[in-house]
């Protein structure tokens, strides 16, 4: 089995990358290896987890650092490549669902290496390749800038030699199985098509969805347009070509897929809407230990501690500004409430000073405290909540692990929280609910919501119930890890 990471373990801690650790250990009878696909060798650090024993291969790329181009010499470019070239292009602009796009694509790529019809050299040095460049800009764009234009098309296509020189050298797997669409999924679609064997994707959030969250704030992007030619109600060229450049790899990767495994079912409506089959998409529910957690209740102290936890990375998506916020209201009503940060601060370092300076400025210092990396079964005998402020989750780990320990839950209405804090209709919901849901970026909201179960020891007591019985009956480990090896086992005796 081999897994596709694009930015998850084991460079990064929390999240998909959790749950990868736990997948390889829960099946210690299947030899894995893993590629790790990242953006370039100093956004990283050192490894945050010990490798499994049966983690047999790891192989780390990174798509974006510094590498010497082909030599510079002249090329031609054959007219059988650029019409193939062409087709594709056509295709995903004018018909992206059309049932052809995957197979298309794959042949594109197959001619991408030094002895196909498409090197690198043809792409950077031929005249056929610099034509058609001024061709498309000038019917697609809308930026006056064609440098601009030209350099973002360079930094789009770049990467594909790179993947395909991956797959190449990747060792043979029976099982290919990424963890996210965008560049680890076509790796997958390459390594399918190029071995023969099924591919195998499960999205935690979706990719396509958390790129384009992320293309809204860069700063990086370029909008060369006027003062007065723009529209504030319209996405700069260069955000649009982005976005739909991660679009057409979400569609190519569905539609490679052989199962497509989302963690509950408003995510695989997304899959659904965005070009996944529906007979080959299911959904399988993150599990946890709860055993691990379940004598953690009895550590806590008679009182319900009055510490809001926030568990998680210092970066944007997280939101930790509004939580800082939040705690200036709750502080003004618990003036013993503590607001702790239990994440690491390094991936987004002038966010996290500004949620410092945020912090000093609404005079918290002393309340709300930064502990960098914790271990969760240390922590959360000691708080009274597990807050997520995200403005994006899937089906969060961390909110299972607080309800093991029986400690409930206050999150922003993202991904699946909704669920886990209420229930499927029907007897999940029947349980009640294991703490409370407030819309994002909303300081008072969230503060309001915390001293609701903060303020009243008998509505604490009742969520947490809610919360071990949630967790207890829908979402243990065992559950996830026996619907993952029915998949793995008819996949593992698939035959072209």
């Amino acid at each position: 089995m081999l897994l596709l990471l694009e930015g998850t373990f084991p460079f990064v801690a929390g999240g998909v990358s959790s749950w990868v650790n736990q997948i390889i250990r829960g099946f210690p009878d299947i030899r894995f290896g893993a590629v790790f696909l990242g953006s370039r060798p100093e956004d990283y650090g050192d490894l945050r987890y010990a490798l499994p024993d049966n983690l047999v291969h790891l192989q780390v790329i990174y798509l974006f650092e510094d590498q010497d181009n082909p030599p510079l010499r002249p090329v031609v470019a054959s007219d059988a490549a650029m019409q193939l070239v062409e087709q594709v292009h056509t295709r995903f602009e004018t018909n992206l669902r059309a049932p052809d796009c995957e197979k298309l694509f794959s042949n594109l790529m197959n001619q991408a290496g030094p002895d196909g019809l498409l090197g690198h050299e043809v792409f950077l040095y031929s005249e056929a390749a610099w034509e058609m460049i001024k061709k498309s800009y000038r019917r697609r764009s809308t930026d006056p800038s064609f440098v601009d234009y030209f350099w973002t098309i360079r930094t789009i296509h770049t990467p594909f030699w790179r993947l395909r020189e991956v797959a190449v050298a990747c060792p043979r797997a029976k099982i290919y199985h990424s963890v996210s669409t965008g560049y680890a999924g076509i790796l997958g679609v390459l390594l399918k098509h190029r071995n023969q064997r099924p591919f195998m994707l499960s999205e935690h959030g979706i990719y396509v969805k958390e790129r384009k969250i992320d293309l809204y704030q860069a700063q990086w992007l370029k909008d060369n347009r006027s003062v007065f030619e723009r529209d504030p109600s319209r996405v700069s060229y260069f955000r649009q070509l982005w976005i739909r450049f991660f679009e057409h790899l979400g569609y190519v990767t569905y539609q490679a897929a052989d199962d497509i495994i989302a963690l509950y079912e408003a995510n695989r409506q997304r899959q659904l809407q965005d070009g996944a089959p529906p007979e080959r998409t299911a959904n399988i529910p993150n599990g946890i230990d709860v055993a691990r957690f379940a004598p953690l209740r009895a550590q806590r102290p008679v009182q319900v501690p009055q510490v809001l936890c926030l568990i998680g990375r210092v970066v944007p998506i997280k939101d930790i500004k509004t939580f800082i916020r939040a705690m200036r209201i709750v502080a003004n009503h618990l003036p013993d409430a503590q607001a702790w940060i239990a994440g690491p601060e390094d991936e987004a370092p002038e966010y996290a000073r500004e949620c410092h300076e945020i912090a000093e400025q609404l005079g918290l210092v002393g309340k709300v405290k930064f502990l960098g990396f914790q271990k969760l079964t240390e922590l959360l005998p000691k708080v009274g909540l597990v807050v997520l402020s995200s403005i994006s989750e899937a089906l969060p780990l961390v909110i299972l692990e607080g309800y093991a320990a029986g400690v409930p839950t206050l999150s922003t209405d993202v991904g699946s929280c909704r669920q886990l804090v209420f229930g499927l209709p029907g007897e999940d919901a029947d349980i009640g609910s294991s703490g409370r849901v407030v819309r994002i970026a909303d300081p008072q909201a969230l503060a309001l919501a915390a001293l609701e179960l903060l303020g009243d020891a008998d509505e604490w007591q009742r969520a947490s119930n809610a919360a071990v019985r949630r967790v207890e009956t829908y979402y243990s480990q065992d559950m996830m890890f026996a619907r993952y090896r029915a998949l793995y086992q008819k996949n593992f005796a698939w035959r072209a």
